[in-house]
C-alpha cells in the first residue's frame, strides 16, 4: 500500500479538491484507493465527492458507536472507497496517542493500492505525525504570500517533528535540542543545518540516525489556484528556502490553474474530474496521478536529478496550460458563448482578488517589520 498524506499550511488552498479528484483519477487507472477524511475539525470531503453527509465515520468509530468496517463506504466511482471524518462530535479535532495508533493500524490493514489521507490544515502534532507516515506526502499551496509562507512553515514543523521522533528522551541529542529550545535564541529561529551541527557534537550516533531518516524524506508540492505562469515561480522560492534552511529538497508534482468550473461542479454535487474531465483542473489532476503511478516503477531514483526535472516539468506545464486557457477564452468569445460583458465581470473579480492579496502582503510585511524591530530592541 502506498500512503499519500495530503496537507496544507493553511485552509482554502484546494487540499480536499486534490485529495478527492486524485483518488478518482487513480481509481480510473485501475488502482484500488481508500480515501480518508482526517480533517476531523472540519470534515467536508464528502461534499467534494458529491456524497450526502454519511451517518457513520471516524467520529462514530472513535466513540464506539460503529465498527470500523461499517465506516468504509464504497463510492460510485470506480475502485474508490471512502472513510468520512466527523465534525459534529465534540473533541474530534485532536486524537489521543492510543486512538491515533489504532486508526493508523485499521487504515493500513485495508487491502488497497493507495491510501489517501486528507489532513486538516495547520501544524498540530497529530497532523504532522500522519504526514510523516509517508516519505512523499503532498503539500498543497497557492501563490499568495500567506499560503506559500504557511507551506514552508508546515514543512519546517514537520522536520522538527521528525527530529524529535529520532532522538530518544534522555539521549544527549534530545537534551541538546531541549537546551537550544530553552536558550534565549528560539529553536524555531535556528536553521536545521546549524542545529544538526550542535547535535552531532553531543551525540554523533543519534545525529546520524536523523540524517538517514531525513535523507529519505522527500515531500511533494502541488501549486494550486495559479492565474499566470509566473505564479509557478513561487514554488521555486519554497524549494530554495527548504534547501537552505531545512536541508530538505522537494519534488514538484505540478500546477493547477484557478477555474470556476470547480464551483459549478461542487454545486452540481459532482467531482470536477467527473463533471468536466477535459477541464484544466481535471487534466492537471490526471497528470499528477500519472506521475504518482510512474514513481512506483522508479526503484532507486536519483532524487537530485528527479526533483530538478520535476520543477522544470512543472514550469513547462504552467506555460502550456496558460496558452490553452487563453485559446479557450478566445474561442468562447468568438463563438458568442462568452460575452464581452461576462469577460469584463471576470476581470473585475480577478482584480478584486488581486487587491485582497496585496492587502495580505502589506499586512504581512508590517508584521515582519515589527518583529525585526522587536528583535533589535531585545
Amino acid at each position: 500500500m502506498h500512503i499519500i498524506p495530503v496537507a496544507s499550511g493553511k485552509g482554502g488552498v484546494g487540499k480536499s479538491l486534490l485529495s478527492a479528484n486524485l483518488a478518482i483519477a487513480l481509481g480510473e487507472a485501475g488502482k484500488k484507493v481508500l480515501l480518508a477524511d482526517l480533517d476531523l475539525g472540519a470534515s467536508n470531503l464528502h461534499l467534494v465527492l458529491g456524497l450526502q453527509a454519511p451517518r457513520t465515520g471516524i467520529g462514530t468509530w472513535l466513540t464506539g458507536s460503529s465498527d470500523f468496517n461499517v465506516i468504509i463506504h464504497q463510492t460510485s466511482w470506480t475502485n474508490v472507497f471512502f472513510i468520512p471524518g466527523d465534525s459534529e462530535i465534540p473533541g474530534m479535532t485532536t486524537l489521543k496517542a492510543v486512538q491515533k495508533k489504532s486508526l493508523i493500524r485499521h487504515l493500513t490493514a485495508f487491502d488497497a493500492d493507495y491510501l489517501i489521507l486528507d489532513l486538516g490544515a495547520g501544524t498540530h502534532p497529530g497532523i504532522l505525525d500522519f504526514f510523516l507516515l509517508s516519505p512523499q506526502g503532498i503539500i498543497v499551496t497557492a501563490p499568495s504570500v500567506t499560503a506559500t509562507l504557511n507551506a514552508y512553515l508546515f514543512l519546517k514543523n514537520t522536520v522538527f517533528r521528525l527530529m524529535y521522533a529520532s532522538f530518544p528522551k534522555g539521549s544527549k541529542a534530545y537534551q541538546t535540542l531541549e537546551k537550544l529550545k530553552n536558550d534565549s535564541t528560539s529553536l524555531q529561529r535556528m536553521y536545521i543545518p546549524r542545529i544538526l551541527e550542535e547535535v552531532a557534537k553531543a551525540d554523533p550516533a543519534n545525529a546520524r540516525i536523523f540524517a538517514e531518516k531525513s535523507a529519505l524524506f522527500h515531500p511533494r508540492l502541488v501549486m494550486n489556484m495559479i492565474d499566470d505562469p509566473k505564479d509557478a515561480d513561487k514554488a521555486l522560492k519554497i524549494r530554495r528556502s527548504c534547501k537552505e534552511y531545512l536541508n530538505l529538497d522537494l519534488e514538484h508534482l505540478g500546477v493547477i490553474y484557478r477555474d470556476s468550473v470547480q464551483d459549478t461542479a461542487l454545486a452540481s454535487r459532482l467531482p470536477v474530474i467527473v463533471y468536466k474531465p477535459q477541464s484544466m483542473i481535471a487534466q492537471a489532476v490526471y497528470r499528477i496521478a500519472d506521475k504518482i503511478i510512474q514513481s512506483e516503477t522508479d526503484a532507486n531514483p536519483d532524487f537530485g536529478v528527479m526533483t530538478e526535472e520535476s520543477f522544470q516539468s512543472a514550469e513547462m506545464e504552467a506555460a502550456i496550460d496558460f496558452d490553452a486557457k487563453m485559446n479557450y477564452v478566445e474561442e468562447l468569445i468568438g463563438s458568442g458563448a462568452l460575452s464581452t460583458g461576462e469577460l469584463a465581470e471576470t476581470i473585475k473579480s480577478q482584480q478584486y482578488e488581486i487587491s485582497v492579496l496585496r492587502k495580505e502582503n502589506l499586512l504581512l510585511k508590517q508584521k515582519i517589520t515589527k518583529a525585526i524591530q522587536h528583535g533589535f530592541n531585545l
